[in-house]
């Protein structure tokens, strides 16, 4: 510290020497200048955590854009590189996921009645469910997981969940390549339809980052939360018709108009139905209503599953509300997590 009050190098004060800028007297800031909060706003500082406007933090997340891609990209490569098989996990483990739900259901409960090529059917479902889940599953413990970087540097800090779902995005992205030989060695023909995937995927990545930062702020205030998130994922596998079709089981049509409703208007069932409707003709040719509703063989196809007879059936939901639900899940749950996340963003840190 010199003699005109300003710090010149690590250390403590000398002398009892008071901070002050350039040009005033310690002296007189220490009498009588009020309390120390009038001081700071004498000279225009403020607390380094204090929360900015919602439209200029998201001008700072935007600011910050290839941060979070490096940052991802980082993450996504050391997550395996203690494991022999490497970045190859990322595909291993949907792939076993697979392998385990077609011997349960598809070979000891027969669950892949009604459906033309369930093994394109089932991998479908599990690696677009995957993406959901695990951006969420991470999102509940990313703050924690980060209070040293979080405590040593000053950035938006909805740049971690951010950055935790693009992870999932390049290991989902790593595993289509699977995915397509799959479908295409499963007997589905390669179409133009297969575009109508990267719009799908857009909507379920953007419902992805608003869930994981609404999650993100549940997380960082209780741990217990975080405990509790893998249950509830693993309930919501269930109701989307990852394993099989929700409207092939039995109780499905003695149903209410309502819970039919939320079981194919749940946004992880509309993303994992788009998916397939891109990928599989089948699932086009023999979803229903795609045929004039004929009531011999819908019931027919509801006693002998029959896939070809599900299109002679009454739609639940057609493919233009599942589009219009998806944008709106999408939508309504960015904004929603990026207002609620943004209202705790002093908090963050704290432990």
């Amino acid at each position: 510290m010199d003699d005109r009050g300003r710090l010149t190098a690590p250390g403590s004060l000398l002398n009892g020497t008071a901070f002050a800028p350039e040009g005033e007297d310690p002296a007189q800031l220490s009498e009588g200048s009020g309390s120390l909060a009038e001081l700071a706003a004498q000279y225009g500082l403020r607390p380094s955590s204090a929360r900015p406007g919602l439209v200029e933090y998201m001008r700072l997340v935007w600011q910050r854009r290839h941060f979070i891609v490096a940052y991802a990209t980082a993450r996504n490569v050391s997550m395996y590189t203690e494991a022999r098989l490497g970045q190859l996990w990322q595909v291993l483990t949907p792939l076993l996921n697979s392998g385990v739900y077609y011997l349960i259901f598809g070979i000891l409960f027969q669950q892949n009645r009604g459906i033309k090529h369930y093994i394109a059917y089932l991998v479908i479902g599990v690696f677009i469910f995957a993406f959901t889940e695990r951006s969420i599953v991470v999102g509940s413990t990313v703050m924690r997981a980060n209070l040293p970087l979080i405590r040593a540097l000053h950035f938006p800090r909805a740049c971690l969940p951010l950055a935790y779902v693009i992870v999932e995005f390049q290991q989902l992205a790593v595993s289509l390549l699977v995915v397509f030989v799959i479908v295409l060695a499963d007997g589905e023909p390669l179409t133009w339809y297969w575009l109508l995937l990267l719009p799908a995927l857009l909507l379920q990545g953007t419902f992805n980052v608003g869930a994981a930062l609404l999650i993100a702020r549940l997380g960082a205030g209780a741990q217990d939360f975080s405990q509790l998130i893998p249950f509830l994922t693993r309930i919501w596998r269930y109701f989307c018709g990852v394993m099989y079709s929700v409207t092939s089981l039995p109780s499905y049509a003695t149903l209410p108009s309502w819970a039919k409703d939320v079981i194919s208007l749940n946004p992880a069932a509309i993303y994992i139905t788009l998916a397939r409707y891109a990928l599989m003709y089948t699932q086009r040719a023999y979803a229903p209503g795609a045929k004039p509703y004929n009531y011999a063989a819908c019931a027919l196809f509801q006693t002998k599953h029959i896939p070809a007879l599900q299109a002679y059936c009454h739609p639940t939901t057609s493919i233009s509300e599942l589009w219009l639900a998806g944008f709106g899940w999408a939508v309504l749950t960015l904004l929603v997590g990026a207002v609620f996340f943004w209202q705790a963003e002093s908090r963050y840190g704290r432990g």
